[in-house]
């Protein structure tokens, strides 16, 4: 979240899309309905079906799942081309002004860029996607927006093609309704006026889903929606921890802090460093932060000379992708053959189940951490299995529940928070904390008296905690100190990252956290403090929210060129010459306003150029601008452009074969999966809890009452949902809230499956994952989980 879930009550029009808030996120939910009662604010939801969110919402717009990316071009199309943008804003905040370099297009014939390589099938010449400049280097500006070849003019150009009847009808929307979203939305682009938009997997399980989150941000930029109190985008995660993970480096892309990780090209540290961005971007701190990282990890041994061990680091081959999806293929053409599972139960969360369970045939060994056995710890004895041929040795290690373990979370809201335990775990499960460290310290013994030069990384790694077997309290103290940094010098905590150096002299474990624990506050995650200046639900005394505590990001982009607020009745920051920043947050970055040459120090402080990018330099792997392109599996053409689907988009090297891809002519129904507030995530504690598995007892697919006419279905008979990659039996729920749509002319029937089910537990069910296709997202490699085919079928 650039923002957090308090913060939603300033709010004075929300956007849901992408997510079911009011059953998945109930109390986010709470804080939206506040700023309807205190402040009059609308909430709008954006789904393909009606869902509690919608009952409980102002106006509701159904669009089909898959055109995330029409609906919000046709928004920035209406905003552009009906001046509803917030121009000081847009013109100062942002690189709408910016000049980008001559050579750069779009065919709209080919759905391409310029740069596209077919034969490879990726953009592998990004060179045109960059600025131009003057002789001197600086940036070429417009700040009249009339250059042809401004970011501004580019953008109006790019989104043309997306009018609103075109809009509504190729995302199945009314085009009353529509427009109606587009004005309510499209209003908080007023000075004074505030507008957030929530969004859940709904919006990032696609083969573009990284380029629909980045539209998000292009609206909330052109509306000036982004670093004020009520505004942002925000992120609902899906577990009270998933934000944590994703900072501590649980992908397969990233060092902690968001750090990048290296690959097989970037041999030194010097190699590593050199792509460091440019000051004045934050990120040109970068080699302090890994070099105190890499100190954090391997002690005195980490010294200047020896790059402080940067070299003991995995590199990755360059260009290969090691996502979810790659792994299971690695099983399947037996390269990996081993696996731990932790923190999450793939056999049941991950695409391609029947691909998936007979790739992890090949597996010499399994260790899998949950409090039950899950179906993936019982993928040996599926149904259908033959546990004889299968010859993975399989081992279960039952950790504590979230109430009988200690430590912090990061939720959504980018805010930690200290977890007392509540109650002792039974028999002799263990926190999975002590499991690590009985890990780590087994490692170490193992290769303690090896020669090999290659195992040195584990022999030198530092491992000098507290015995959790003796005092967790003091072992969990001792990481959280270390997460946040010391001086080696002398000894003391530091207090921001601002203090972490290159030269060996610091260490810390993830530099977004630098600070949560210091020598005069301490445990900052364990911090209850109730005061609330300016009464925006700051709450800056509770917990500790990265980085340096902010609780909005980019909140220097609340006042004007000036320093003074937008608005006086939002005031947040304020900028005096006289006395420097003041406001109810922690100012985003300490830059005075204005530099010496008069220029304004913008607030997008990441970035060299320290405005918000509509243009995305370099770009993502599919584009410098959000672009739409079909799901992999579509019951339409694509009619913005020749391309069918995202031209970079990942796929399996046998799970997404064309035997596995499902052809409308035979399966012409959308399907999405979707979640269920009696039941958490997999299901692999929820369907083992009584009281849940009596509340939702059995797996449904919801159907209009149409489909189920035009098929003979019966509300609550079984009936089969099938695809190129499997079938599945599920309990129909025949409704209205479910919509049909009208796509480009041609009626076409959608359906929606839960997906908590699965073969353990005390209620089962078909695993919806078997239908689900083995490709991803162009950038993050997400499983398109969201829009695929189907066909449903009576049970005969």
């Amino acid at each position: 979240m650039t923002n957090h879930w308090q913060d939603m009550k300033n709010t004075d029009v929300a956007l849901i899309c992408g997510s079911n808030a009011a059953e998945n996120h109930p109390v986010s939910f709470s804080w939206l309905t506040e700023a309807r009662e205190k402040r009059g604010a609308k909430i709008i939801h954006v789904d393909p079906r009606f869902t509690r969110t919608s009952a409980r919402s102002d106006l509701y717009c159904p669009i089909r799942s898959g055109s995330n990316l029409i609906f919000y071009s046709g928004m920035i199309n209406y905003i552009l081309e009906n001046d509803r943008m917030h121009r000081d804003y847009v013109l100062h905040y942002t690189n709408a002004t910016f000049v980008i370099k001559e050579g750069f297009a779009f065919d709209d014939v080919t759905g391409l860029f310029t740069g596209y390589d077919e034969a490879v099938g990726r953009y592998t010449d990004r060179s045109t996607w960059d600025y131009e400049r003057d002789e001197d280097g600086n940036y070429v500006r417009d700040m009249t927006l009339n250059h042809p070849r401004s970011v501004y003019q580019i953008m109006k150009n790019h989104y043309s093609r997306y009018t609103l009847e075109k809009t509504a009808a190729a995302a199945g929307a009314p085009v009353d309704k529509l427009e109606q979203v587009y004005e309510l939305f499209t209003s908080t682009g007023e000075t004074g006026k505030a507008g957030s938009i929530l969004y859940a997997m709904g919006q990032t399980q696609f083969t573009s889903g990284a380029q629909n989150v980045r539209a998000l941000g292009l609206i909330q930029l052109l509306l000036g929606n982004l670093g004020i109190p009520g505004g942002g985008t925000q992120a609902l995660r899906g577990h009270s921890n998933v934000q944590g993970s994703t900072d501590m480096a649980c992908l397969f892309h990233i060092l902690p802090g968001y750090l990048p990780a290296p690959n097989e090209s970037l041999a030194t540290l010097e190699a590593y460093n050199a792509t460091t961005p440019a000051a004045p971007a934050w990120w040109s701190n970068r080699p302090k932060y890994i070099a105190s990282l890499l100190k954090a990890w391997w002690g005195d041994s980490a010294q200047a000379d020896n790059d402080f061990h940067y070299g003991w680091l995995p590199k990755g081959k360059a260009g290969k992708d090691y996502s979810h999806i790659s792994v299971f293929e690695g099983m399947h053409a037996e390269e990996v053959k081993g696996l731990i599972s932790w923190g999450q139960n793939p056999v049941v969360a991950g695409p391609h189940y029947n691909f998936s369970t007979k790739a992890m045939e090949n597996l010499d060994w399994l260790v899998v951490l949950d409090p039950f056995e899950n179906e993936t710890a019982a993928f040996w004895k599926r149904p259908g299995a033959n546990p004889r041929d299968i010859q993975t040795e399989v081992f279960l290690l039952p950790p504590t529940t979230f109430l009988e373990k200690e430590g912090s979370v990061t939720h959504s809201g980018r805010l930690m928070q200290y977890r007392w335990k509540a109650v002792e775990g039974p028999g002799d499960v263990k926190q999975e904390s002590y499991i690590l460290d009985r890990l780590a310290k087994r490692l170490k013994a193992l290769y303690a008296s090896s020669t090999r030069p290659e195992d040195e990384p584990i022999k030198a790694f530092t491992w000098n905690y507290p015995d959790p077997a003796v005092d967790h309290r003091a072992f969990i103290d001792a990481v959280t100190r270390e997460i946040s940094g010391r001086n080696l010098t002398t000894g003391l905590q530091v207090n921001l990252f601002t203090e972490l150096q290159d030269d060996g002299t610091t260490d810390c474990g993830n530099w977004i956290y630098s600070g949560c624990y210091t020598e005069a506050l301490g445990n900052r995650s364990q911090r209850r403090g109730v005061d609330d200046p300016g009464g925006w639900g700051a709450y800056l005394d509770w917990g500790f929210a990265w980085p340096a505590n902010r609780r909005i990001l980019y909140n220097r982009a609340s006042v004007d060129p000036n320093g003074r607020p937008w608005s006086e009745d939002r005031e947040y920051m304020r900028w005096s010459a006289s006395t420097g920043w003041s406001g109810y947050d922690v100012v985003d970055g300490g830059a005075p306003l204005r530099a010496e040459d008069g220029s304004i120090n913008a607030p997008f402080i990441m970035l060299t150029e320290q405005v918000g990018r509509l243009f995305a330099i370099g770009g993502l792997n599919d584009g410098p601008l959000p672009e739409h392109y079909e799901p992999w599996e579509s019951p339409t053409e694509n009619v913005f452009n020749g391309r069918q689907t995202n031209p970079a988009h990942y796929k399996g090297a046998v799970g997404s074969s064309d035997e596995y891809r499902s052809n409308p002519s035979e399966y012409p129904i959308i399907c999405s999966t979707w979640r269920v507030c009696e039941h958490w995530h997999s299901g692999a504690t929820s369907r083992h809890m009584p009281w849940l598995a009596e509340l939702m007892p059995a797996s449904f697919v919801e159907m209009s009452e149409d489909l189920a006419a035009e098929k003979g279905i019966v509300n609550g008979e079984t009936v089969e949902i099938v695809n190129a990659r499997g079938s599945i039996k599920a309990v129909a729920m025949v409704t209205p809230r479910n919509a049909d749509f009208n796509i480009n002319g041609n009626k076409t029937y959608q359906v929606g499956l839960t997906w908590h089910f699965g073969f353990k537990g005390l209620v089962t069910g078909d695993v919806a994952n078997a239908l689900t296709p083995h490709v991803g997202d162009a950038n993050t490699s997400i499983p398109e989980y969201k829009a695929f085919l189907v066909d449903v079928r009576k049970v005969r």
